[in-house]
């Protein structure tokens, strides 16, 4: 059996190191792959999931939306995010699902954070901002804020879910910031760790008790700053797992180990970046 990881590039992922080794650890005689597919390649690799020894797939940048036009099913969550990252083969008929969904919220929950009371504000537009704005609102979030360089697509974003309000990623959220308890970079800048999504000064604005949860499973300049200001941090290497665990209960029915997934990740992030932030 295989599963396997689609995007472009995927070669930086840390999901084979602790997928393998839930399988490992609950006897599943499967594979954890990367399948690096350029956008011209995807409709072949689609296809391919179809075939009786593959199991399903996670779904990556840049592909989550077109994924979730493509496959001939979307779970309830998917359609309504509008992207996938999870798809099942189930007898060749491929389902798409967004367990993006479950795994943003999951770090929220460990620590008891009550989602509905947090004045939120999030930072992009795309495929995991999709994912995060669902979770959100199916938790009974009441003020949100979206943010984006292009606002045309935070805009987009808000009218589409009729939830939160939609401002440029500029100096309005000079006003936003000092009233946010949760902010979130749902953005792939600071991936390369030389960028920031806002100006690093500009987190002097944000409440001494504000949380920057930043969905990039690696240390970013938004988190090194936000550290050095005594602010709580959190990255998405739990979120990471959280989704992974979630799509390996629906492709083999089953739980998987949650923490000893959690301590291979832990271990391939610091073997990829040399540090375990």
């Amino acid at each position: 059996m295989r599963v396997g990881l689609i995007g472009y590039p995927v070669e930086h992922s840390l999901s084979p190191a602790f997928q393998q080794a839930a399988l490992d650890a609950c006897g599943i005689p499967a594979r954890y792959e990367l399948w690096p597919t350029p956008p011209e390649r995807l409709p072949a690799r689609l296809a391919a999931l179809s075939a009786p020894d593959v199991v399903g797939a996670n779904v990556t940048v840049p592909h989550k939306e077109a994924v979730a036009r493509a496959v001939d099913e979307l779970a309830p969550r998917a359609q309504r995010a509008g992207a996938v990252n999870t798809v099942v083969n189930r007898s060749g008929r491929l389902i798409g699902d967004n367990t993006d969904i479950p795994g943003f919220l999951y770090p929220l929950a460990r620590r008891g954070l009550p989602v509905p009371d947090l004045r939120i504000l999030l930072l992009g537009a795309g495929g995991a901002c999709r994912a995060a704005v669902v979770a959100l609102a199916a938790s009974g979030c009441r003020t949100l804020v979206v943010a984006n360089r292009t606002s045309s697509r935070a805009v987009a974003l808000v009218s589409e879910f009729s939830f939160g309000h939609p401002v440029p990623l500029g100096p309005e959220l000079v006003r936003v910031l000092p009233v946010t308890d949760l902010l979130v970079n749902a953005t792939a800048i600071g991936w390369q760790g030389t960028e920031s999504p806002i100006p690093l000064e500009w987190l002097d604005l944000l409440p001494a008790h504000a949380l920057v949860y930043d969905l990039t499973y690696r240390e970013t300049p938004l988190l090194a700053a936000a550290r050095a200001r005594g602010l709580a941090v959190l990255d998405g290497l739990e979120m990471l797992v959280a989704q992974g665990a979630e799509s390996f209960r629906l492709w083999f029915g089953t739980d998987p180990p949650f923490e000893l997934m959690m301590q291979a990740a832990l271990e391939a992030r610091a073997r990829r970046f040399g540090t375990n932030r």
